[in-house]
């Protein structure tokens, strides 16, 4: 990795195996949210720059596309190699565009690094089936087959995790592959497209370009791009599933979500407040896993309340790079008072304050807010009801397990849900009954494992194929059918 990797100045694009700065007129500065201070620029890729990474990908795609899969995956070998070995440097430039903590940067990043070890499965993942005498005479092969160059748009709040639920895959498969993260957190993403570039891939099959909402039409909307994975707001999922599908295009689009944690009567509640108040803090509630609102059985519901809300008071704030810190600051300023709003919308809307983010002890630079938890919250309430993307946990009452069950469902969203109980009657019918894509029992946070899909139903989810495991395979190859028979045989 380059000395000055993480050191400032303008973010490039990265096309057909070099660094070249975008010629868009448009463009922003990287800001450190806990202290303000700019870490880098970005400059916003055209038409023209989208064009040429285009191009130069369906160019190699055509000799990617047959080296022999053993090969394809030697590269992929080498970034793990080179992710592992810069872990730590990268976590630390992410904590410094994005704001997270030191820890949860790593963790990230190692989630990352799990999809490149699992696409390194791909020459037995793309197996397809054998049968001979399918019918007299005729055997019969399954073949999956690469389609050509395929983008993914990816959101602030994972810049080292989500761009690597796609490109381990899509290049194994033998496809070419654009990457634009977002324009609030892009040092990451060059830090890895660095490690790319020592890894050895030919030039033209991994690119890197930058920009905003022009620059994601432009890819959508582009003839010479097979199939486009998004990861970012409902509103913008659906624009991009609905666009990319009118160009003929494949799409995954992964959109919002307002996850539930139901806690039965029979939960350990320790165990459960505490890891409620994991999932909905992590990452100051910045991502798509996060549970904020926890349905509890009116039985308990009191004692989980004053346990969840002494946890939150005891959580320490400050930069993401201090020590024993449990929560850095929100991306933004604009995204800090957004979330306050959104306080105030509970407190309007009769929902009882039990700790107020808003009073903590945060240091005077940066975006911080504290953790906010509300209590007697309706399921009708906005903060129950609307994604947050903040640290801001609802809880309500539920007159049992069933009525509990009824209020998940009652979401437009379906991303994830977590029960706590010790009951497995309970988790049964938790397990068959719960419309989310991502289930969890007695843990806080529902995330698969990189050789399993990444599921989501409902609003949070537009298309048919998930990331990773084996809906990857699916999304970036098509199956072909061949036919054999020697009548002479």
């Amino acid at each position: 990795m380059r000395e000055d990797a993480s050191a400032g100045g303008e973010v490039q694009n990265y096309v057909d195996g070099e660094w070249r700065p975008a010629s868009g007129d448009d463009g922003r500065d990287v800001v450190d949210p806990a202290t303000r201070d700019t870490v880098a620029s970005v400059t916003y890729s055209t038409a023209a720059d989208i064009d040429d990474a285009v191009s130069a990908g369906k160019a190699a795609f055509e000799t990617w596309r047959s080296t022999p899969v053993e090969e394809r995956i030697q590269p992929l070998f080498e970034l793990k190699r080179l992710l592992e070995a810069n872990q730590d440097d990268i976590a630390e430039a992410l904590v410094r565009e994005h704001g997270k903590t030191f820890d949860e940067a790593k963790g990230e990043l190692r989630r990352g690094i799990e999809n490149v070890e699992v696409a390194c499965g791909i020459p037995s993942m793309m197996q397809a089936g054998h049968l001979p005498n399918a019918a007299p005479g005729i055997d019969e092969t399954a073949v999956r087959k690469p389609l050509g160059v395929f983008a993914a748009v990816t959101p602030f709040n994972f810049p080292g995790m989500i761009p690597l639920w796609f490109l381990p895959y899509a290049v194994a498969t033998g496809n070419a592959f654009v990457l634009k993260p977002s324009e609030k957190t892009p040092v990451t993403a060059r830090l890895i497209f660095e490690l790319v570039d020592e890894a050895g891939f030919p030039d033209g099959v991994v690119q890197l370009v930058n920009g905003g909402a022009d620059t994601v039409n432009a890819l959508v909307e582009h003839d010479g791009v097979e199939g486009i994975s998004f990861v970012g707001s409902t509103p913008v999922a659906k624009h991009v599933y609905k666009t990319a599908a009118a160009h003929g295009k494949r799409v995954q689009a992964q959109g919002g979500a307002k996850n539930h944690i139901v806690v039965a009567a029979s939960a350990n509640l320790d165990f459960a407040a505490e890891q409620t108040i994991g999932s909905a803090f992590a990452n100051t509630g910045q991502r798509c896993l996060a549970n904020p609102v926890a349905v509890v059985e009116d039985a308990i519901y009191d004692e989980f309340a004053e346990c969840v809300v002494d946890i939150a008071a005891g959580m320490t704030l400050d930069n993401g790079l201090s020590e024993d810190v449990d929560m850095g600051p929100l991306i933004s300023g604009a995204a800090r008072d957004r979330v306050k709003e959104y306080v105030e919308t509970g407190v309007e809307e009769g929902a009882t304050l039990l700790y107020d983010g808003r009073d903590a002890d945060v240091p005077a630079e940066g975006s911080f807010l504290g953790p906010t938890v509300f209590g007697d919250v309706s399921p009708d309430d906005t903060i129950a009801r609307e994604e947050i993307f903040g640290p801001v946990l609802a809880l309500v009452r539920a007159d049992d397990f069933d009525h509990a069950v009824e209020v998940v469902n009652r979401s437009e969203f379906g991303n994830a849900s977590s029960l706590f109980t010790d009951r497995g009657a309970d988790a049964k019918r938790f397990r068959h009954e719960v419309e989310a894509g991502n289930l969890a029992v007695n843990a806080g946070t529902a995330a698969p494992m990189a050789f399993f899909h990444f599921g989501g139903w409902k609003d949070s989810f537009f298309g048919d194929l998930h990331a990773q495991g084996d809906d990857a395979i699916r999304f970036y190859t098509d199956e072909a059918v061949y036919i054999e028979r020697w009548p002479d045989a």
